[in-house]
Order: C-alpha cells, then sequence, then structure tokens
C-alpha cells in the first residue's frame, strides 16, 4: 500500500493503521468502490443485508459538536418487519471524553472541568432524542486506580452523590435513562469503595446498581488497591425504553460474564471502560461484537480518551521502568448488534458522542434463527462449574497410553 494515514487525516509515522475507522479511510482511497463495499461488509457486518444508514441529527447538535470539537456519529440498525409485533426502536448513545485538567490541579476542579465538558455533549444526546445514555468507566476523574496512591479515593461519591444529581437533571429534563459509572463510596458498610454504574430512571428516579464483577490484575491495572470485586450479581434493569445491562471493563474478558446478562433477559448490555492501546487495542473490536452474536443482544463499547500523566512516577507488575502513565486511551467507541453488525468507531483521539437507533426485536429475531438457547447445554456446563471449584477436581484429560509407556 502506497499511503496510510491516521483517524484525525495525518499520515501515520509509523506507518500502522490506527484502528477500524483508519482502515476504512486507507482502504476507500484505495480500492474500487465495489470491493471496498465488500470489504467494509466483511469488517463492519451486514444489517439486514445492506449497510447501516446514517441519522440526520437536529442543526442544534451538529452546532454543538462544532463548537465544542467532539465527534458526532450516528447510524441506525433495522430488524426485519414482523406480523405480529411493531418494530421496537430506540435511541441509544454512548459518550467518551478525555479528562478536562491536568491531574495535578486540584480535585474539585478536575470534577468541575469534566461536568462541565460534558454538558454540550450530552445536551447534543437530548437534542437528538435520546431514549438511553452511557458514559464511561469513572467518567468523573482521570483513571487513578493503578498509580495505588490513596489520596485519589476522594473522587469517591455514594450511589446518590454530586454526579448523580448532576446527571438526574438532564434524565428529567430529556425523559432519558442515564447510566452513571462512578468510584462508589458504600456510607452504609464501612465506607468500602466499589466501581459501581448507577442507572437513574428517565424521571430522574434511581432504578438501582451494578458493581464490577472482575478486577484487573495486569499490567498497571492493578485495581484491586481501590476496591473490591463486586457483590451485585448480573442485574439486568427493566427501564420504559427496555432491558439493560452494565458490564463494566474487564468484565468483557470473561464470556460468562456476558452470558449471565443475556440470561437475565438484556437487550442492550453497556459496557464502560478504560483501556490502552498497547494493552487491549486488537481485541476491542473482537469481544463486544462476539458477545452480541453469542448473547442475541446489542452492546455499546465505551472507552476514555487521551493520555493522563500523574504526578508521581509508579510501577507496574510487567518488569517496565517506572512511568508517569498508563499509555493512550484510545476512545474508538462504538456499538455491536445480534446480527454481526456494528458501527464504525468514535474517534481515538477526540471525545465524541456516537448515536445509534436499535430495533431491539432484533435480537429475538436472532435467538430463533440460530437458537443458541435452545441449543446451548447449560446442565453440562453446570456440572463442569460445579466440580471445577471444588479442592479435589480433576480435569476430564483423556491420555494416550503410548505417551506414558515412551515415557518410561
Amino acid at each position: 500500500m502506497e499511503k496510510t494515514i491516521s483517524e484525525n487525516g495525518e499520515t501515520v509515522a509509523d506507518g500502522s493503521i490506527r484502528g477500524y475507522d483508519s482502515l476504512h479511510q486507507l482502504l476507500s482511497a484505495n480500492l474500487k468502490p465495489e470491493l471496498y463495499q465488500e470489504v467494509s461488509r466483511m469488517l463492519l457486518g451486514s444489517n439486514c443485508g445492506k449497510s447501516l444508514e446514517k441519522i440526520v441529527l437536529p442543526e442544534s447538535a451538529n452546532t454543538l459538536s462544532l463548537k465544542h470539537d467532539f465527534d458526532l456519529q450516528a447510524l441506525s440498525f433495522s430488524a426485519d418487519k414482523e406480523q405480529m409485533r411493531k418494530p421496537r426502536v430506540v435511541r441509544v448513545a454512548l459518550i467518551q471524553n478525555s479528562i478536562a485538567l491536568p491531574t495535578t490541579a486540584p480535585f474539585s476542579d478536575q470534577k468541575r472541568g469534566i461536568f462541565d465538558k460534558l454538558k454540550p455533549m450530552i445536551d447534543a444526546a437530548g437534542f437528538s432524542g435520546v431514549n438511553i445514555l452511557c458514559l464511561q468507566e469513572a467518567w468523573t476523574m482521570p483513571f487513578a486506580f493503578c498509580t495505588r496512591e490513596k489520596k485519589w479515593c476522594e473522587f469517591a461519591e455514594p450511589v446518590d452523590g454530586e454526579s448523580t444529581k448532576f446527571l438526574q437533571e438532564y434524565a428529567k429534563k430529556y425523559n432519558m435513562v442515564i447510566v452513571n459509572p462512578i468510584l462508589e463510596r458504600d456510607i452504609d458498610h464501612g465506607e468500602v469503595l466499589w466501581n459501581t454504574a448507577v442507572i437513574i430512571g428517565n424521571n430522574g428516579n434511581i432504578i438501582g446498581k451494578h458493581r464490577k464483577n472482575h478486577i484487573p490484575r495486569v499490567g498497571d491495572f492493578n485495581e484491586s488497591t481501590y476496591y473490591m470485586e463486586g457483590d451485585t450479581g448480573h442485574p439486568v434493569f427493566e427501564t420504559v425504553f427496555g432491558k439493560i445491562a452494565v458490564n463494566i471493563c474487564y468484565g468483557r474478558h470473561h464470556p460468562l460474564n456476558w452470558l449471565a446478562f443475556g440470561l437475565n433477559g438484556a437487550e442492550i448490555v453497556f459496557n464502560p471502560s478504560a483501556t490502552v492501546g498497547e494493552l487491549s487495542e486488537p481485541m476491542w473490536p473482537i469481544e463486544a461484537r462476539n458477545a452480541a452474536i453469542a448473547n442475541s443482544y446489542f452492546v455499546g463499547s465505551i472507552n476514555r480518551v487521551g493520555t493522563e500523566v500523574f504526578p508521581n512516577a509508579f510501577t507496574s507488575g510487567d518488569g517496565k521502568p517506572q512511568h508517569n502513565d498508563f499509555g493512550h486511551f484510545y476512545g474508538s467507541s462504538h456499538f455491536s448488534a445480534p446480527d454481526a453488525s456494528c458501527t464504525p468507531s468514535l474517534s481515538r483521539y477526540k471525545d465524541g458522542l456516537m448515536i445509534s437507533d436499535m430495533d431491539l426485536n432484533l435480537c429475538r429475531q436472532y435467538k430463533d434463527k440460530w437458537g443458541f438457547r435452545m441449543t446451548a447445554r447449560y446442565e453440562v456446563y453446570a456440572d463442569l462449574l460445579a466440580s471445577y471449584i471444588k479442592p479435589d477436581f480433576k480435569p476430564q484429560v483423556v491420555s494416550d497410553p503410548m505417551l506414558h509407556k515412551n515415557s518410561s
């Protein structure tokens, strides 16, 4: 290939391709239209036999995007027309953002700066008629959980704390369900900290909460310094717009975690995250899409943006020299559907708002088509898992007897 371009249109210095959007730009510039269409179909899938259609948003939303310099994309998933059910179309959105001030700024200023940054993005979602909005993991603060410095715990707040109150006003104003991922301080249980998503109803009420099930222990991401594995199970929240769940960040690496939300009836599962390019980027477009296919629901994947530099250097468990940042949070938020189609990603470098219309009838249609719930062998899996967690478990391995004969 003669040229490589980055997501913002600039030449990539090392000649590599940065993300799916960059790949699409590159292919569209170098391939014949009919060949590009076929490659695009393979990369992004086909929704009811065609590409996703762009949604025309109100000028007020576009104006906010230009004024405040955030990426704005809107695409629509459709479903087949049914004879006995009407379409169940909901408009869903994701917000990805960088922090607003350096990590050396006073904590209250940092938090307020992020609130101010998100106001026009939430307004753009509201002006666009969004029904359900999800923010990124621990959106009110820098992702300081791997510095191992306890001062960052000051950002923790109760479920009904400052950020929830801030978002409740928008929920009521725009008749919008909002998923609010925070660092939770559990006042009633000795001020234990949790990584929590608060579900705010479209009337401004708190529907419930879910706490992160899986805590990473890889590289810099040793978050058990700050919070424990969640104790809320795999709740699905029934809202006026559909049944939603939240698989927080590292939980996306665990297929059984995705499965549990599906077994509980989720139609949309959000994955608010904070992950860096060197660690996980090749996995990012695969895991959520696979979960949507395997569990017959929609997935909204959100990742923060930018490189967050901390005043004190820290070390990790991978032998690298001490450093002051985790690397680049690569954004690239997107939606995946149960029919294997997905949207292009938001920017790798900029704040962004991704909006999607989705007909939730597609969930049942693909359960009927593939029959995964009927062909799964849950009783066999249950027996294996029940045996595996016992101390005397032995793997079911059948060895070639000649192996032992030859070794003797």
